[in-house]
């Protein structure tokens, strides 16, 4: 049985989407190497605040049907790079009970271990969904800035919250709250609060996700507002020059009690036309790194908006800051015209299951092409019957989806990590095999394109 202390996964534990058949040799390989992760690694690889993303490689890979060999491979390759963890401190942890002295430690990644530690006997006392209530919409400073910095680190935190969710993980739900807990607050002030005020005060329309970002491409201020040199993409790009301006329209995305599951279906389909369509007609086709993370956080928002002791008010808030998140991601890289003949003109080599297998036996991605293609798959199948429905604005509809996972090379690699020799086809034709090469990092920018070749 999983545990705040213990990862656990069973055939039964498979997420809102998974392949058939999935078995209990590789629920035990990936059960013992998070557990593993958990107990040795840093949430942080480097000094500049990259991402130990070890839970989101293996637990999508397992859905999408990893072998454990593979499963072992994948997670030897990522051991390598990590950094270990921090010491416990035990006067601390029990101090952290407090919330002046919790909001004391907040922002120092040295305290990751004993968040960590205190989460995990927090979820063993309560249980998670006193945890999710009290600590993310129980309205007071603490849940208020824990809120807001699981959207922080480009939605990191809540990528790794809407896994333990999905998968039934106390434990990694207690690394989520942990791992937000040492995140900067940065998006707060600037940006959420801002934008609830003016959608409570203004009148808004029931706009539509694609038609904000039409007014907001059309707005000369917001296409100006980003640089390709911004250190920080928010704070010191978009949201300095023209935070009136983004807040004004992101705050008209508005998700009423009564609309969670269309709102749902709108968000997470027009992530993906976004993403996928975000091309540059000169060059080859690449993803947005930036993008994809909205993308990928997408599909754990069907776990949230099914989670039975969160209110419909805390699913429509949730929900609503997700797309406001999108908007603000979309804007920060420039706004790229989208480009949606590159997915209507590409043609379909590969069923869904190959796909998968490509993309989790790629040699030097983390996990983030496997998270893509999973989530696309996914929409496609909560997407389908609401494509004929008039009162939803629909961009990814049809065969749309398979040829989004099909963006693929037809040329086989090899991919040899010592023993094990596999033949390796890159799921997605952004994706190149070497990792500089991998994504396109500000597709709105000229700049970001121009070591990359011409289309063929």
């Amino acid at each position: 049985m999983a545990t705040s202390t213990k990862i656990v996964l069973t055939p039964s534990h498979g997420g809102v989407f998974n392949q058939p058949g999935l078995s209990w040799a590789s629920a035990r390989k990936v059960s013992e190497v998070l557990q593993h992760d958990m107990e040795n690694h840093h949430i942080y690889l480097n000094d500049i605040e990259f991402h130990d993303h070890i839970v989101h490689f293996m637990l999508t890979i397992w859905a999408l049907g990893a072998s454990p060999e593979t499963i072992q491979l994948q997670y030897e390759r990522e051991d390598k790079r990590q950094r270990p963890a921090y010491p416990r401190d035990e006067s601390l942890i029990q101090s952290l009970s407090d919330k002046k002295v919790f909001m004391k430690y907040m922002y120092h990644e040295e305290q990751y271990s004993n968040y960590l530690a205190f989460f995990q006997r927090e979820i063993t006392q309560k249980g998670v969904p006193a945890i999710m209530k009290g600590y993310l919409f129980g309205g007071d400073e603490l849940a208020e800035s824990l809120l807001s910095r699981m959207f922080a680190g480009l939605v990191h935190p809540i990528i790794h919250l809407g896994f333990g969710i999905e998968f039934q993980q106390p434990a990694i739900v207690a690394q989520a709250f942990a791992q937000a807990s040492v995140h900067k607050d940065y998006l707060a002030e600037s940006f959420y609060n801002p934008a609830a005020v003016n959608s409570s005060t203004s009148c808004q329309g029931d706009k539509s996700l694609m038609e904000i970002m039409g007014e907001m491409r059309a707005d000369r201020k917001i296409r100006d507002s980003s640089s390709h040199g911004d250190t920080d993409v928010f704070t010191e790009g978009i949201l300095q020059r023209a935070g009136a301006e983004v807040v004004r329209y992101c705050s008209q995305w508005t998700v009423a009690e009564d609309q969670i599951h269309e709102k749902l279906v709108e968000m997470i389909n027009t992530a993906i036309y976004w993403t996928s369509t975000a091309q540059n007609p000169n060059k080859e086709l690449k993803l947005d790194f930036f993008f994809i993370h909205a993308t990928n956080l997408s599909i754990f928002f069907k776990a949230f908006m099914d989670l039975p002791y969160l209110s419909a008010s805390e699913k429509a808030r949730f929900l609503e800051m997700k797309g406001r998140m999108d908007l603000l991601i979309w804007a920060s890289r420039k706004m790229p015209e989208p480009q949606p003949d590159d997915i209507s003109n590409y043609p379909i080599r590969l069923g869904w299951p190959e796909v998968f297998s490509k993309s989790y036996l790629h040699p030097s991605d983390d996990g983030h092409l496997a998270k893509f293609v999973r989530t696309v798959a996914f929409a496609q199948e909560l997407c389908r019957s609401y494509e004929e429905t008039s009162n939803i604005v629909l961009p990814v509809t049809g065969d749309m989806w398979l040829k989004i996972g099909n963006l693929g090379k037809t040329n086989s690699q090899h991919f040899r990590i010592r023993q094990y020799v596999l033949t390796i086809n890159p799921a997605v034709d952004s994706v190149g095999l070497i990792f500089q090469d991998l994504w396109v990092r500000g597709s709105g920018f000229s700049e970001s394109w121009a070591k990359f070749g011409p289309r063929k």
